[in-house]
């Protein structure tokens, strides 16, 4: 390998191997983004984020809660909006037969351009390594 090659490498790979280094930040919790008020015998939370309102209860020490009957509504009516979005695009991937992909005279073709492509390129690269450094001194400009 050459050494421009390496660097280039390395300077590629550099960010990949930081960005891996780093703890993920979204994996820690929100811990401000719930606030439960009391309300009698049960609790309310609002999810400061969404603003969405949950009614919870103390069942057996652990805080159960469902959500608002306004939301639960909302909450059903886009269930039954993205179960018809799928459905449309599973009728979709059937009639297509589930495949895009290009038959074997597509894909022969497209290797033939290729092949094409990289003898002729392969072949300019052989025609400037063949030619003779020009070894007379360049004129002084200064």
């Amino acid at each position: 390998m050459t050494r421009e090659l390496k660097i280039g490498l390395a300077a590629m790979l550099m960010p990949t191997a930081f960005l891996l280094a780093t703890p993920a930040v979204a994996a820690e919790p929100d811990t401000a983004r719930f606030q439960l008020e009391r309300s009698g015998d049960h609790f309310v939370r609002l999810d400061r984020k969404t603003g969405a309102m949950s009614i919870c209860q103390d069942q057996g020490g652990n805080l159960v809660c469902r959500m608002a009957a306004d939301e639960r509504s909302a909450y059903d009516d886009e269930l039954d909006r993205l179960s018809d979005r799928v459905t449309k695009l599973e009728k979709t991937v059937a009639s297509n037969k589930g495949s895009n992909l290009p038959d074997d005279a597509e894909v022969d073709r497209t290797l033939g351009i290729m092949q094409k492509f990289m003898r002729g390129f392969m072949g300019m690269a052989k025609e400037f390594q063949n030619e003779e450094p020009n070894t007379k001194p360049l004129p002084q400009k200064t």
